[in-house]
């Protein structure tokens, strides 16, 4: 007899169950993206980004622990000294469109799914990890001295993803 995935045993179908696992790293590639950042700066806010993926498995939430568990799987450990390859999406306001849509609907599938503790632990981490990123590496000055800690765009990601999720 097989063991039945997580997510099934969880009552989320694999589809929806995908949607929560990718959405951290893509919560992560769209506050990085952002803001056009230098190869070095962008380094740094996965290393940061991961860093809050990561940390989820020491969540309260049994739902936050296995997707961030999952999810380290797939993307690399910290601790294990990995290190995310820096994506950076070709269109990157269609990108954050995207994440922003797809926060949406796993804000409407948590609610259906989960009760509010669990929901809660989710969407904020998920807003955690946009933090962590959009403030790992300032933009803007010279010779990283200087310039914004978080711009513009990335404030108005990172406060958009935070809205969707108190709707």
């Amino acid at each position: 007899m097989t063991e039945q995935p997580v997510f099934s045993q969880l009552g989320f179908s694999d589809q929806d169950w995908g949607l929560l696992v990718g959405l951290p790293h893509a919560v992560l590639t769209a506050a990085s993206a952002a803001e056009s950042d230098g190869s070095k700066r962008t380094l740094q806010e996965n290393a940061a980004g991961l860093e809050g993926i990561s940390a989820g498995r020491e969540s309260g939430s049994w739902l936050v622990t296995e997707i961030a568990k999952e999810l380290v799987v797939r993307v690399g450990d910290p601790d294990a000294g990995e290190e995310l390859p820096a994506l950076t999406p070709s269109d990157p306001k269609a990108y954050i469109a995207d994440v922003l849509d797809r926060a949406r609907q796993a804000h409407t599938l948590l609610r259906e799914k989960v009760d509010e503790g669990q929901a809660g632990a989710y969407t904020h981490w998920l807003v955690t990890i946009a933090e962590q990123v959009v403030t790992a590496a300032p933009s803007g000055g010279i010779l990283g001295i200087g310039g914004d800690v978080v711009t513009e765009g990335e404030r108005r990601f990172r406060d958009e993803l935070a809205h969707i999720f108190n709707d």
